[in-house]
């Protein structure tokens, strides 16, 4: 039988008249089957080749775009641990890169160009040691940007460090919105939400991951509790910060972000890199006996009967001294360097007398020279003050005693004639050192000009600091900005007397813990009981701090580095007169001569002389979060009561053999002592059983 194909109208008869042969008609119908399916077959092939390039090429640069245990992507990049758990994340806030512009070579990934346009970026991966890893990141903008930010994430990690606070917090607490602001030391007293006299840029982490931002960055710093992140930012643009002379101010943020195998570990490879060390441990006196100030009992109202007076009370009461510090104002006018006779009929006479008595005394100064006094006219005829943006005039600020002019510590002249009246002093009166006052940035003008331009307005206050080498046995610094290598006594910020966080007595762990993390080890915790400051004093009777605020202050005081009063015991009775001899004596047979043996290896090491209680235990958890103890190098720790009414307190021990202060033994740490018993005149505190 034959099949017979219809032809549609209008389709070509096939050659043969009739549609050809029926045999040629069935192997054409065959074969187009065979045709589309090798076709297809091409194309599958061409498809899998492509897919192939293609995946070769993503594999090479996820390859590419990873370092050791660093991954980037083009909104930021993740560090791993060895375990492969993220312990680090920076996210890249004002752009993504472009990773196609990315190259590795060697241990260098870079990329030249962001979504914004041509950028230097580049994170370069460095070992110095086996049990480190570092991880050198610079993003440099080459065409006009206001601003360069990465955000980095908390990771349920804590973090310590940054800056002395008004509010201090151990770990730091992220509490609010905060957009960036410049990273510059401030007197946190009366701008209560700024960044304080102490600062670094340095962060450390419980993940054992540490970072530091590079000097030459113009550093803002702002935060986020709704995304739990840190900010970092480099701007010009609305700023104190300037570009060095010659360059645009094209802004660039660079840092270091180092992992290493435990948070004690990787903070005493940072500090022995990147922190200056001081070169000699100030006055042995200072950490041994109290220094006693007039500031807290006179303020300005200080006279030469009543300074004579405060230390003959001093020796009736049967107390020692390392130095009398003579505080605000004994000069008729700010910014001069003599007695006010009509305050000091007889200086000399005073200093001959106290000599006598066994007495030293230091002074208290500041940077400022107010417009009406004599030297004023002096300082604007020799161009020692900061000026004015043009140069042209000496610029006028307002200070916390009035109006004046600011000297400019980057002009040798003015360090010398601020040194020369110093010595003058110290030659006439044989003064034994200075308290320098002040020095935070916030006293500078918002816009103005220094003899030496200043590209990060923070180095004024480390040359003011420069100014207290020469008295550094026993000066006195409230300021601190890469200063760590000036060998004298860093005094927190006042304190009011109250016992809460904001400037207050449970304050005082928190900052010093934070500035020692910073790399300043020799602290004055400033004065037993605050500064009684009318309205920011908490039950004060006769304008004195309560009387319970005093005496835990005053214990918790015995184990800091120094001790300093001001407001004397005997104000109160003779109950705390008792308790203030039994503590300064504990201080100096039990605390000083363990300070200063750790006072000695910080020239070489840095590390802290008072430590969190991590340091001995870096796998607990607990310890990272404890605020309210310390430890005095490895093996004595304190735990100060800090609530009022209380003679009481939770008490943690890390694991360890404990001896309590009065003979208990606990050995199955880490464990809580619940509602441990603390009289008033007692502080609990435990040695470490080797």
């Amino acid at each position: 039988m034959y099949q017979i194909v219809p032809v549609a109208p209008g389709e070509p008869q096939p050659a043969g008249g009739a549609g050809g042969s029926p045999l040629k008609k069935k192997l054409a119908h065959e074969g187009r089957p065979l045709v589309m399916a090798g076709m297809l077959g091409c194309v599958l092939v061409l498809a899998a080749v492509v897919a192939w390039c293609y995946y070769s090429a993503s594999l090479r640069k996820a390859q590419l775009l990873k370092a050791e245990l660093l991954d980037l992507n083009k909104d930021g990049f993740i560090i791993h641990n060895q375990a492969g758990a993220i312990i680090f994340s920076m996210t890249f806030r004002s752009g993504t890169l472009d990773l196609d512009s990315c190259t590795k070579e060697g241990n260098i990934l870079s990329c030249t160009q962001s979504d914004s346009g041509k950028l230097n970026f580049f994170i370069q991966t460095v070992r110095p040691k086996d049990t480190v890893m570092c991880y050198r990141v610079r993003w440099e903008e080459l065409q006009n940007k206001h601003s360069v930010e990465h955000a980095m994430a908390y990771n349920d990690s804590h973090w310590y460090g940054g800056a002395e606070t008004a509010t201090q917090y151990w770990p730091v607490r992220i509490q609010g919105e905060q957009e960036p602001q410049p990273f510059i030391t401030s007197d946190v007293y009366s701008n209560r939400n700024a960044f304080g006299g102490i600062l670094e840029r340095y962060w450390l982490s419980s993940n054992a991951t540490a970072i530091k931002i590079n000097d030459s960055v113009p550093f803002h710093l702002g935060w986020s509790e709704k995304d739990r992140t840190l900010r970092f930012q480099a701007r010009y643009q609305d700023s104190p910060f300037r570009p060095p002379e010659g360059q645009k101010a094209l802004p660039e943020l660079s840092y270091r972000v180092c992992v290493g195998s435990d948070v004690t570990s990787i903070h005493k490879y940072m500090v022995r890199r990147y922190f200056p060390k001081p070169i000699k441990v100030p006055s042995p006196e200072v950490f041994k006996q109290p220094l006693w100030s007039t500031w807290a009992l006179h303020k300005t109202a200080v006279t030469q009967e009543k300074l004579l007076q405060y230390a003959s009370d001093i020796t009736k009461h049967g107390f020692t001294c390392s130095h009398l510090e003579l505080d605000d104002r004994y000069t008729a006018d700010y910014g001069e360097f003599d007695f006010d006779p009509q305050k000091f009929p007889n200086a000399s006479g005073m200093f001959d007398k106290l000599r006598e008595d066994g007495f030293q005394v230091s002074l208290w100064t500041h940077p400022f020279i107010n417009y009406d006094s004599i030297n004023f006219g002096v300082a604007v005829e020799k161009g020692l003050f900061v000026r004015e943006p043009s140069g042209e005039l000496p610029a006028l600020v307002r200070w916390w005693n009035g109006i004046g002019g600011i000297l400019d510590f980057t002009n040798p002249e003015a360090r010398e004639w601020y040194s020369s009246h110093l010595r003058m002093l110290k030659l006439r009166y044989d003064v034994t050192s200075f308290k320098f006052d002040a020095g935070e940035t916030s006293y500078l003008p918002r816009q103005f000009s220094t003899l030496v331009p200043l590209s990060d307005p923070s180095t004024f206050t480390r040359r003011y600091t420069e100014m207290a080498i020469p008295f550094s046995e026993r000066a006195e610094l409230r300021v601190g900005y890469q200063s760590q290598n000036i060998s004298c006594f860093f005094r927190i910020i006042d304190r009011d007397s109250v016992w809460g966080y904001e400037l207050g007595l449970k304050s005082i762990i928190p900052t010093v813990l934070t500035i020692s993390i910073l790399g300043y080890q020799f602290v004055l915790p400033d004065m037993i009981g605050g500064n009684a400051y009318p309205n920011r004093t908490t039950d004060g009777k006769n304008g004195l701090p309560d009387r319970e605020l005093y005496i835990r202050w005053l214990e918790l005081s015995a184990f800091m580095p120094a001790m300093q009063f001001s407001i004397p015991p005997w104000a109160y009775d003779n109950e705390v007169v008792q308790i203030a001899q039994k503590f300064t004596e504990l201080h100096e047979k039990l605390v000083a001569p363990r300070v200063l043996e750790l006072a000695g290896e910080v020239l070489d090491t840095g590390d802290p002389i008072i430590r969190p209680l991590w340091w001995i235990a870096n796998d607990d958890e607990a310890a990272y979060k404890i605020d309210s103890q310390f430890l005095i190098g490895d093996d004595l720790m304190v735990a100060p009561v800090l609530e009022p009414g209380k003679q009481e307190r939770d008490i943690y021990l890390p694991a360890g053999r404990w001896r309590s202060y009065k003979g208990e033994h606990f050995d199955k740490g880490p464990m809580y002592l619940t509602d441990y018993p603390v009289d008033l005149d007692d502080i609990a505190f435990f040695t470490w059983v080797h």
